[in-house]
């Protein structure tokens, strides 16, 4: 499994196969990304939430590759009468793509577009059959968290204000039993500004990496 951080909390996913996810692809109203969504080629588009940050370039992305959203429930009957084809989820349930499974997991937040509530917010966990990544989505810190691992990847948000912050964040991963730690969610606008070198400080000696936009990573 290999991975791409597109700014913010989008990811893309290469699994086995050079299959591709992406995750809450937020990028074109994003400052800092400097990816060119006209040249993103996926299988499917997973989205955490209904807030616009998430919600994204979703859209496009999944028409401009008949490719298949999957998402929440109520968000996923939304967006098909825009005319996408979508797989609504509910949080504990798995889908099976061809190349991967998915899992939805929980995630303390809000979730609405343009001031209309779209069911809960969620998490995923990615599992391709080599690894698992696990994506928190936007939330606040849970125990319940400890029963999500073990996986390879975890994707923390750290920003604060809307999520947990560097602190929780931290204590997060002494729930989440992961090989290495990513911090998300932080510098794209003024409200959710972070260090990630303190979140990966705190987080020592846990191995965390703190990723580069449009730079692909392999997870062993």
């Amino acid at each position: 499994m290999e991975f791409i951080w597109h700014g913010h909390s989008c990811f893309e996913i290469i699994c086995s196969g050079n299959k591709r996810l992406i995750i809450d692809p937020f990028i074109t109203e994003n400052s800092l990304s400097t990816t060119d969504i006209s040249k993103i080629s996926v299988d499917a588009v997973l989205i955490t939430h209904a807030h616009e940050d998430h919600v994204g370039d979703s859209v496009l992305i999944a028409k401009q590759n008949n490719a298949p959203i999957i998402c929440i429930v109520e968000l996923a009957n939304f967006l098909e009468h825009e005319g996408l084809s979508t797989i609504g989820m509910n949080l504990g349930g798995t889908y099976q793509l061809p190349f991967a499974s998915i899992k939805m997991t929980p995630a303390l937040h809000s979730s609405s577009y343009k001031g209309k509530e779209l069911g809960v917010a969620a998490g995923f966990v990615i599992d391709d059959g080599h690894n698992r990544f696990y994506h928190a989505g936007d939330t606040a810190l849970f125990s319940d968290m400890e029963l999500i691992g073990p996986v390879d990847i975890a994707c923390l948000p750290i920003g604060d204000h809307f999520t947990m912050g560097i602190d929780d964040a931290a204590h997060a991963t002494h729930f989440i039993s992961s090989q290495y730690y990513i911090p998300m969610h932080y510098n794209t606008f003024p409200l959710i500004e972070a260090d990630p070198e303190l979140f990966e400080a705190k987080c020592s000696p846990k191995k965390v990496i703190i990723p580069t936009i449009g730079k692909r990573y392999h997870v062993n």
